[in-house]
């Protein structure tokens, strides 16, 4: 009697395994199609240019090496706009997380009226960047701001404070606003590690006689640790993005007192008509990025392998 082979044959596999790959193909195709259109291949054309001459115009002249790189290393405003762009990132996020994880524990609760309150903290988020950057931008006007009538009124300031122009206050002033916008995604990704800790535990610390501290310090706060590691990375790669706020408000001004990398790059290359030591520093910004995403990355996928 002939036993039958418990092993697969590898040809059969390799078959089955080409057989799916081409029967997902439609499907996929397109998404690919897309990817390769709009991020692979800007991206391959941007590290192109920034080995390449351009003019003033913007016509691609010849390959000039690392010059552009050269150009843009012995800029000097580069490294006080790099500096700032440390602390703009680091700042923001750290600010934004130590606001959220109260805000998500307090919207976590039962009480009346929470569903608006909810509703009325996702509203910044929801709403254009462009938009709230103007309307805090009319919010702290010198002269018809609300800010200052405000504090006007309530003899907290005697004369008028240009928040926006001064160059000792305008950049803590877009952080704030930068803070603003980044507070409610932030607070709904911890709300949600918050929600999927089992109730149980929590009623157990209860009985057993913790305190609602002691619940949090020792049991929720450690169990958001996915939640609050993957909220932490994504801000760290948006607020590093992030163009509008600047832009919108003090166009990195005054001089380049508020300007990030990203805000640098833009000015260099369509203010300045310096195109080279621009693509250079867009490559440079996108490196960074890329780090970031793989810390991203390497935590969802520690995520998945603890689920």
């Amino acid at each position: 009697m002939l036993k039958k082979s418990s092993a697969k044959n590898p040809k059969k596999l390799k078959v089955s395994h080409n057989v799916s790959l081409l029967s997902a193909l439609p499907w996929i195709g397109p998404a690919l199609v897309l990817i390769i259109l709009v991020v692979i291949w800007p991206v391959i054309e941007l590290v192109r240019i920034s080995f390449t001459d351009i003019s003033a115009a913007g016509s691609l002249l010849d390959f000039n090496g690392l010059t552009n790189y050269r150009d843009l290393f012995a800029n000097p405003d580069l490294y006080p706009v790099a500096s700032r762009t440390l602390l703009w990132v680091f700042g923001i996020v750290f600010f934004t997380v130590l606001l959220s994880l109260p805000l998500a524990q307090l919207i976590n609760q039962n009480f009346p009226g929470r569903k608006y309150v909810r509703w009325a903290l996702i509203v910044p988020w929801a709403a254009s960047v462009v938009m709230t950057s103007m309307i805090w931008s009319w919010i702290l006007d010198a002269y018809s701001g609300e800010l200052n009538l405000t504090l006007t009124q309530l003899g907290l300031i005697s004369e008028p404070v240009d928040w926006i122009n001064n160059p000792g206050s305008s950049f803590y002033v877009l952080m704030w606003v930068a803070v603003f916008v980044s507070i409610p995604f932030t607070t709904f990704v911890l709300l949600a590690g918050l929600q999927s800790i089992p109730a149980d535990i929590v009623e157990a610390a209860s009985v057993d006689g913790a305190s609602h501290w002691k619940i949090y310090r020792q049991i929720k706060f450690p169990l958001l640790r996915n939640s609050l590691l993957i909220a932490t990375i994504i801000n760290l790669i948006n607020v590093f993005n992030s163009f509008p706020i600047i832009w919108i408000m003090t166009k990195g001004g005054p001089g380049y007192e508020t300007d990030t990398t990203t805000t640098f790059a833009y000015k260099l290359a369509f203010i300045e008509s310096n195109m080279g030591p621009s693509t250079a520093l867009g490559v440079m910004n996108f490196i960074i990025i890329m780090i970031i995403v793989a810390f991203y990355l390497r935590a969802t996928r520690a995520t998945r392998t603890e689920i």
